[in-house]
């Protein structure tokens, strides 16, 4: 009992030293929100079958050299992601279309083409970003400012997938 005596007035400091209790009806501080917590956005998914808004069929075929049959577009707005397939029904090309924070632009850029191990990408003028074998085929991703465009490509040769970038980024005038 004496002991409890002894040490009563010490928890009585220590519980003093502690934060005050909040008041009800007074609104709490709440830690900033960080930027970097929101991620990046989830990779892009066909929705439905549709033509692509900012690139034609035959300027894909053109450029990747193999005959379009079905395209489809993602949910993503305002610019959803395309994917053109092949007779066979595999895929031959997306195009990923992002305009929204220049960090989460470089980021997808840095995802899809790492600056590390990716070779640098200039095209067009005033994008900056890099391309890459990538399974089967190749990937070109640049950013400018607060947008992204990464292109996929079945085919290894990266002058198709820029090039089909280049167009795509004229079309949108981004």
């Amino acid at each position: 009992m004496r002991r409890f005596l002894v040490l009563a007035p010490a928890l009585a400091l220590l519980a003093a030293c502690g934060p005050p209790a909040p008041v009800a009806g007074t609104p709490q501080p709440t830690a900033p929100a960080s930027s970097s917590s929101a991620g990046l956005p989830p990779d892009p998914k066909p929705a439905r079958t549709a033509k692509c808004p900012y690139l034609s069929n035959e300027e894909v075929q053109d450029a990747n050299g193999q005959h379009v049959t079905k395209v489809s577009v993602s949910a993503d707005q305002p610019h959803p992601t395309c994917f053109f397939y092949r007779p066979d029904d595999s895929l031959q090309l997306t195009v990923r279309v992002y305009v929204g924070t220049s960090e989460v632009a470089t980021a997808l850029v840095n995802k899809a083409a790492p600056v590390d191990t990716s070779n640098p990408a200039a095209e067009p003028a005033g994008w900056k970003g890099g391309y890459q074998p990538s399974g089967d085929g190749v990937v070109y991703a640049v950013a400018k400012g607060d947008a992204a465009v990464i292109v996929t490509s079945n085919q290894k040769q990266s002058i198709k997938a820029r090039t089909v970038a280049k167009k795509a980024i004229a079309a949108l005038k981004l």
